[in-house]
Order: C-alpha cells, then sequence, then structure tokens
C-alpha cells in the first residue's frame, strides 16, 4: 500500500485579522511540493480560535469537527501552492508487515482495512522537521502557542494539596514577567481533581484533566475503572485521560479494547476523553497506527488520542507522533470527524515543542494548531518555553532554576 500524500496547509490569515504561525523553510533539490492543504481552510469565528493562535479569553477551544471530508477532497483541485509544503515520500513494503503477533487473523484482517506503516519513510520525514528554520517573530508566536498547548502535569505517589495548588497558580499565570497565555490544562490524580478545581476556581479558563482506569496499567476490572472515571468526573474533573487495555490489544481482541473505550467514553458524560494507548508497550508503527483506529472509532469529535502515560521509558517521539497525526488524518478525510492529539512524556524543551509543531502543521495544517486539537503532557517542558521567551524578550538567559523555583519546580 502506498502512503496517503500529507496534507500540508498555507499559513493563512484569519477572518479576525489574526496571523497564522510562519514556519519559514529552505527548498530543495529533488523533493516534491505539493498543494496547500484543505485540512486549514476554515475561518475563525467570534467563539473559536485563530489559525495557529491561543483561544478568545484563554478558554480552550471548541472548534466545529463536522466538517465534510468530500469538501475537503474537493477543495484541493483548487487550492494555491504553498511556499514550504515540502512533503518526503516512501514506498511501502510489498506486503503488509506485521510486526507484533504476525500470525493473527485479528491483525490481517485491521491491516487490510487501513494500511501499514512504511517505517522508513516515517523515519526519514521527521528527520526533516528539525531542518526547519522558524524566523524570530514566528518563533515567539509558536512558544507562546505551545504554552498555551501544555497540560501542566503532575502525577507523583508525593503528590499533595498544596503541590497541586501551586502547580493551579503556575497555570493560571506561568510568568507575570511574560506576556504569554494560560496553559490549557492541569492534569493530576482523581484524589487531586478537587484541590485543583478549589485552587482555580469554577470560572477558570485552564481546565482539569484526570488520569483514569487505573492509570498507568489499567490492570483493573473494567467496573473499578469506570467508577474511578465518573468520580472523578463528579468531582469537577474537565477532562479524563484513560489507559487502554494493551494486553487485550496485543492478543488481537480488538472488540474488547474498543467496547472499553466506548464504556469510558460513556461514563465520561460531558467531559472531554483522551485515550492513551501507551505506545512503547505496543511496540510498533502498525500497531500504534492500528490502535489510533480503535480508539477513534470509539470516541466523539474533539476528543483526543495520546501517546504515552509518562511512565515508561520511552514516551512520545517525533516517530510514533507522526505516525498517529497520520492516522487522525486519514480518519478524518474518511469520515469528517476531527480527533485531537496529545503527545505526552519526554517532551522537555522548546526546540522538541516546535518540531512537534512544524509536524502538526505540515501533515493536518493550521486548523489542528490550537489546544483544542492538540497539547502537550508535560511537567518541566514550560519552564523551558517560559526561559526561551524570557530570551527573546530580553537577549539573555536566565538560569534553569529561574522559574521553577518560582512554582516549586514540578
Amino acid at each position: 500500500m502506498r502512503p496517503r500524500s500529507s496534507p500540508v496547509s498555507a499559513a493563512t490569515a484569519c477572518s479576525n485579522g489574526s496571523r497564522a504561525l510562519s514556519l519559514c523553510t529552505q527548498s530543495r533539490p529533488g523533493v516534491r511540493r505539493e498543494a496547500a492543504s484543505p485540512l486549514a481552510s476554515r475561518s475563525c469565528g467570534s467563539a473559536s480560535v485563530t489559525a495557529c493562535g491561543e483561544p478568545e479569553n484563554g478558554a480552550a477551544a471548541r472548534v466545529d469537527s463536522t466538517a465534510s471530508a468530500t469538501s475537503v477532497a474537493a477543495s484541493r483541485a483548487t487550492a494555491a501552492p504553498y511556499d514550504f509544503a515540502i512533503v518526503f515520500r516512501g514506498e511501502a513494503p510489498d506486503s503488509p508487515r506485521i510486526m507484533s503477533l504476525s500470525g493473527n487473523a485479528a491483525f490481517r484482517r485491521l491491516f487490510n482495512e487501513i494500511g501499514t506503516v512504511d517505517h522508513v519513510g516515517i523515519e526519514e520525514r521527521v528527520a526533516k522537521y528539525g531542518t526547519r528554520s522558524i524566523k524570530k517573530a514566528s518563533k515567539v508566536q509558536g512558544l507562546k502557542l505551545a504554552v498555551s498547548m501544555v497540560d501542566l502535569t503532575t502525577l507523583e505517589g508525593k503528590d499533595t494539596p498544596g503541590k497541586v495548588a501551586s502547580l493551579c497558580q503556575k497555570a493560571l499565570s506561568p510568568h507575570e514577567g511574560l506576556d504569554c497565555p494560560q496553559v490549557a490544562a492541569v492534569c493530576v490524580y482523581p484524589s487531586m481533581v478537587k484541590h485543583a478545581r478549589r485552587a482555580l476556581g469554577a470560572d477558570t479558563a485552564v481546565r482539569i484533566a484526570s488520569v483514569a482506569t487505573a492509570f498507568p496499567s489499567g490492570q483493573a476490572p473494567l467496573k473499578t475503572r469506570l467508577a474511578e472515571v465518573r468520580a472523578a468526573v463528579e468531582d469537577s474533573a474537565d477532562e479524563i485521560d484513560m489507559v487502554i487495555n494493551r494486553g487485550a490489544f496485543l492478543a488481537g481482541e480488538f472488540r474488547l479494547v474498543q467496547d472499553e473505550i466506548a464504556a469510558v467514553r460513556e461514563a465520561c458524560g460531558a467531559a472531554t476523553l483522551k485515550v492513551i494507548l501507551e505506545v512503547s508497550e505496543l511496540e510498533t508503527y502498525d500497531n500504534i497506527r492500528a490502535a489510533s483506529f480503535i480508539a477513534m472509532r470509539a470516541i466523539r469529535p474533539g476528543d483526543f488520542i495520546k501517546t504515552s502515560t509518562g511512565k515508561t521509558s520511552l514516551n512520545a517521539t517525533l516517530g510514533n507522533n507522526q505516525v498517529m497525526l497520520e492516522a487522525i488524518r486519514d480518519h478524518y478525510l474518511d469520515t469528517g470527524v476531527a480527533i485531537a492529539m496529545k503527545p505526552a512524556g519526554g517532551i522537555r524543551t522548546a526546540k522538541q515543542a516546535l518540531t512537534f509543531l512544524i509536524a502538526v502543521k505540515e501533515t493536518l495544517g493550521d486548523a489542528w494548531l490550537n489546544n483544542a486539537r492538540y497539547r502537550f503532557g508535560a511537567s518541566s517542558l514550560l519552564n523551558d518555553l517560559l526561559r526561551q521567551l524570557e530570551k527573546e524578550k530580553t537577549g539573555a538567559y536566565q538560569a534553569p532554576y529561574y522559574f521553577s523555583e518560582a512554582a516549586e519546580s514540578y
């Protein structure tokens, strides 16, 4: 199977005059250029977000995810050339590469439906993202955008109400001396949700995310996992980060995995659901793609698929991020349903965050460059983003501990 071409979007201006993130890249000989992506061709309404910017009034934006896949495909023919739409292609293997459980009939059927991943092509493409050049003004804009996408996280056995309160204060005001947005959310254990709500207040734009479903292993009866979800929602969690049943997935019990996700989705009620695949335990890009599709078929528009718990040795990488972005793209083009994405764990520097945003822009377009459709799960990333913003403002770096000490280092 030949992989689909990756839609790449132009940095267009929104109807409210907001400017899109401009990522300046250098052309290279022998690289194919494609038309601008239709995925980003949407105007920004009064209650929406800029094409790449922060939600109005700091809110975690809600976006219209019911766009027609038919209209998306039809708009391709008239799309204007895009200056940095560099797409790197690779050939898929002659036959499906089912690297885990290669003899399992369920895997074969699923991969025949969704296609396999060109491992070499993925690695080649993500290697090129680090070569993109981002100019000064766009860098500041990108850093602020990344701040607005952070799920500021503390998931430790030694978490206390006091530590969560400090985390929430930093989420509300990352640094008084910098003109930067609030983060998207704080992410805590279910027992800390009520303390986070007390610290944030009822009318805050910063959302409360809670891990649940026997995080991080998921090794508990479904009844117990669902009860934990309902308790977190009752304590006013806005978002639930669940873990899938990796054992069932690797055994080819896809219906069980999907049914459990659907049951958690129902238990969430109005809360947003983020489905953690735990990519390190899925082992292969083919399995990550398959798990992404299983999850997306069980959740609602605007829900997330997420790479990792952050509790394993291998978490979010550009490679597994790319596989999941392309699964989201293919699902959107097939169904018109927009699913959001959250890489988590291992993203600690501003440079890494900007490279991940380049991947989003070149794969899904500007419509995904907001915190309703893309997040970073991180505990230390925010400090480096603030450090880089301070450098852009003053021309000098603060000591690494300057920002973390301001709110008790996470």
